[in-house]
């Protein structure tokens, strides 16, 4: 072979090498930049704690005074004193208003000179009975001695019995003139209006010279007077009856108001109704009660806040826990649960099934199928999560 054909080969050879180099490149380049990148996931670690059940209202609940009275005169008449303004608080047994009652008054004070005179003459009877008594005790004395006919003594004793009579009767005249005296001012009172305990004046209606009435049965009329005892609030919420079941009066609660934003109060349950309200167009629910454990003082609470309360009927501490929010329902299983586990090693997703306890929208008792320290999938929204995905960990947010 010459020299010029060998060097014809060598060349050849290396163009051959380099066009083969060049197809090598180019399909590792198309691989790396056309295969899947590692889905992006968050993480939380399966971590012990405590794991409540518990049941909310159905709608809004509503703050309420423990005691509340929408007051009206027992009688109806002209306003002449009002003697509260609204938004004043008041001491039980304060007079609130006073209608007119000038005639009552003056029956009032009639009644008493009936008493004084009804005195005075009982004081005459009795001393003149007194007096008939003591004659008729010397007639007797008398008519042993023979001064006086038997005749004579029946005189004594007839007349001293009939004074006496005539003071029992004068005593039962004062009586009567008391009696009077206690229905003319049980007549005056019934124009006072009284606070029946310590509170605030929520409201009145009707000023000072207006006629103000009492609510005839089945007419609701506006209050004279609206008393709330803000001492002692609770809240009043509707609960669906598939959960009042499980509600029992002491239960702990927490209320939370829509005006006070960030903030829960302990309470506890302290009544429940014993019927099922049937609203049209509503669900049936049962009326609960929960008291506040201690009065808010900071916040300006209302009677009247739309409120929503949470009642636990049971918690079981110190147990195996994950986020509600990562457990997606088991297609074998229709009551099962399963969850997308990571495992570290492969940086892969694996499907588990759970079984579960005690859960809430927050948190949900695992039972059995992970471990303290696994981590488990919370961002299942995301596209490509899924069994056997290659994932990535979002830096920092793993969390318990």
């Amino acid at each position: 072979m010459s020299v010029p054909q060998f060097l014809t080969r060598i060349l050849s050879h290396k163009r051959t090498v380099i066009a083969l180099s060049i197809l090598v490149v180019a399909a590792v380049a198309v691989f790396l930049f056309t295969r899947p990148k590692p889905v992006e996931v968050s993480l939380v670690t399966v971590a012990r704690g405590t794991v409540e059940a518990s049941v909310s209202n159905t709608r809004a609940g509503t703050v309420k005074a423990c005691r509340r009275a929408k007051m009206a005169p027992p009688a109806g008449g002209q306003i002449s004193e009002l003697l509260v303004k609204k938004g004043q608080r008041v001491k039980s047994g304060q007079v609130l208003l006073r209608l007119w009652s000038v005639d009552l008054r003056a029956q009032d004070r009639l009644a008493q000179e009936q008493l004084n005179t009804s005195q005075t003459q009982m004081q005459q009877a009795c001393i003149q009975a007194d007096l008939a008594e003591k004659e008729a005790e010397r007639a007797h004395q008398l008519q042993s001695q023979g001064f006086i006919s038997p005749q004579g003594l029946d005189q004594k004793d007839s007349a001293a019995q009939v004074a006496r009579a005539g003071c029992e009767s004068a005593r039962s005249q004062i009586a009567q003139s008391r009696s009077r005296i206690e229905v003319a001012r049980a007549g005056v009172e019934r124009m006072t209006l009284r606070a029946p305990f310590d509170g605030i004046v929520a409201d009145i209606s009707g000023e000072q010279g207006e006629f103000a009435t009492p609510s005839p049965p089945g007419i609701p009329t506006p209050p004279a007077v609206d008393l709330i005892d803000d001492s002692c609030l609770y809240v009043s919420a509707p609960i669906d009856e598939v959960d009042a079941a499980n509600i029992k009066v002491g239960q702990v609660a927490r209320i939370t108001l829509d005006a006070v934003k960030g903030k829960t109060f302990a309470g506890k349950v302290r009544r429940i109704a014993p019927y099922v309200l049937e609203i049209e167009k509503q669900a049936r629910t049962v009326e609960v009660e929960v008291e506040f454990s201690e009065r808010p003082e900071a916040e300006n609470l209302l009677v009247g806040y739309s409120a929503d309360v949470e009642i636990v009927y049971n918690s079981h501490a110190n147990v195996l826990r994950i986020p509600s929010q990562t457990l997606l329902p088991d297609e074998e299983n229709q009551k099962g649960k399963r969850v997308q586990f990571y495992r570290p090693k492969d940086g892969k997703l694996e499907e588990r099934a759970v079984t579960t306890g005690l859960s809430n929208w927050e948190y949900t008792e695992v039972t059995g199928g992970l471990n303290e320290g696994d981590q488990i999938v919370m961002s299942l929204d995301r596209a490509g999560v899924k069994a056997g995905a290659k994932v990535r960990p979002e830096t920092g947010k793993a969390v318990k």
